[in-house]
């Protein structure tokens, strides 16, 4: 099908103008599908015709693959940007855990799903779980059953044995695992069973030629969802493959390399296998499957994770009222800080260490930091003043003291003014917090 243009696109649309696509008429919402930087699934009402009239023309230069099913399925690409700033990117880059069919699968299955933490009040954590063959074929096929049975997570199959595959297959096809990996060697079988099991496939090449002349033969063979794993050593051999992924499927709009792509980590080493899976998580990996899965290799990588996808459209910010730690009495202490959501819980979590009960008025500054709001004028004395007296805290506590971050120590004067009562400047780091709270603090 010849690629239509925004105005024939825009023929075959409702022309409601109703704004649910978040474009103001139909016809910037047509523009934008035929530039490739919205799909047309945005439109609520576009009818199915139009639908499959406008399919080759109106996808997305990066399908959309789904790993797993249920609430806890996995979704990569379907990305029409190549850098966030044009827009966002819309689904992070997903991180998976290798087991080994020859260990002991069941606490290996455990340590896999408690790889979850807290960062700025929202859960982080593994999301899918990879087992890689490495005895024979009755024992991965074990295993495949008992991650049916315990884990709650999608599954990644790694694989070279077709029939341990298709075995696996039979036990955990209703739960959409991806099959890594079809290669120059064993396409034709794998295409066939995943197309029979309708199974995302992983397809591995040397270089890109090999990798788009296998999309292509296995699509044909009735595989549509595909993702690229590309043989990489190291970090820097990845960034430079998955950035060319990317641009030629995005910018060039070439189809036989329109998939999200995958990493495999390469390196031995514990601590630079973390930082390859960073680097690929900033370019471009849309899955990230690493053998280290103690707490310490995992955190980094998803921390990194989080920045990077954290919407720079929307400021990372917490409500602004007053919060309660542990449970405070009359003489526990009030802190101010920012709304700023990185702030503020790096503040909760270093009052709750302390284990001191205690107050906290988070100020609404627009999701600034102390610093960048005290800059902005968002941080006042007379801000906080009315912060303070809005949450109502000095008629709960017995004291009158507030205590400020010590980075803004110069509004001391100002808030007194405004709010008759004690400041008490507090530790310019959140890190001091536990220390100040045991050892200078009197109510």
């Amino acid at each position: 099908m010849a690629k239509l243009t925004g105005i024939g696109i825009y023929k075959l649309l409702p022309k409601t103008n109703c704004g649910e696509c978040k474009f103001p008429t139909c016809m910037a919402f047509a523009m934008q599908v035929a530039a490739k930087k919205v799909a047309l699934e945005a439109c609520p009402y576009v009818s199915e015709d139009a639908k499959q009239e406008l399919a080759e023309s109106a996808a997305p230069p990066m399908r959309t693959v789904t790993i797993g099913a249920g609430p806890g399925a996995v979704q990569m690409g379907g990305e029409t940007v190549l850098f966030r700033h044009e827009e966002k990117f819309h689904r992070p880059t997903a991180l998976a855990i290798r087991i080994s069919d020859s260990g002991d699968v069941a606490a290996e299955i455990n340590a896999v799903q408690a790889l979850k933490f807290i960062r700025s009040g929202k859960e982080v954590r593994v999301e899918l779980i990879a087992l890689e063959q490495t005895g024979d074929g009755k024992s991965f096929v074990a295993a495949a059953k008992l991650i049916g049975e315990r884990a709650g997570l999608p599954a990644v199959l790694m694989s070279a044995d077709a029939s341990a595959l298709a075995e696996a297959l039979t036990v955990l096809a209703e739960r959409k695992p991806l099959v890594y990996a079809a290669d120059k060697g064993n396409h034709q079988a794998l295409a066939q069973l995943c197309a029979k099991h309708k199974v995302p496939l992983a397809v591995k090449g040397e270089t890109l030629e090999e990798l788009a002349d296998l999309t292509t033969k296995i699509k044909q063979a009735g595989v549509e969802d595909l993702v690229l794993a590309p043989v990489v050593k190291n970090a820097g051999e990845g960034l430079t493959c998955l950035t060319q992924l990317r641009r030629l499927a995005l910018e060039k709009n070439f189809r036989p390399l329109g998939y999200p792509a995958m990493v495999v980590t390469a390196e031995g080493d514990p601590v630079q296998e973390s930082l390859q899976a960073i680097v690929h998580a900033c370019k471009y990996a849309s899955l990230l499957v690493m053998r280290g899965k103690e707490p310490w290799q995992v955190l980094p990588v998803l921390t990194a994770r989080f920045n990077i996808y954290t919407d720079p459209q929307v400021p990372n910010a917490v409500e602004a009222k007053l919060y309660k730690v542990r449970e405070p009495g009359p003489d526990a202490p009030v802190l101010v800080t920012t709304n700023f959501a990185l702030t503020y819980f790096m503040v909760e979590g270093e009052v709750d260490n302390s284990k001191v009960p205690a107050y906290i008025t988070a100020v609404e500054t627009n999701g600034l930091g102390v610093l960048n709001s005290y800059a902005d004028d968002k941080l006042t004395g007379e801000t906080i003043a009315k912060a303070v007296k809005a949450s109502g805290v000095m008629t709960q506590v017995r004291h009158k003291k507030v205590v400020i971050p010590g980075l803004v120590a110069v509004l001391k004067g100002e808030l007194e003014d405004e709010l008759g009562c004690e400041v008490v400047v507090g530790p310019e780091d959140a890190a001091g917090i536990p220390n100040f709270l045991k050892t200078v603090w009197k109510p």
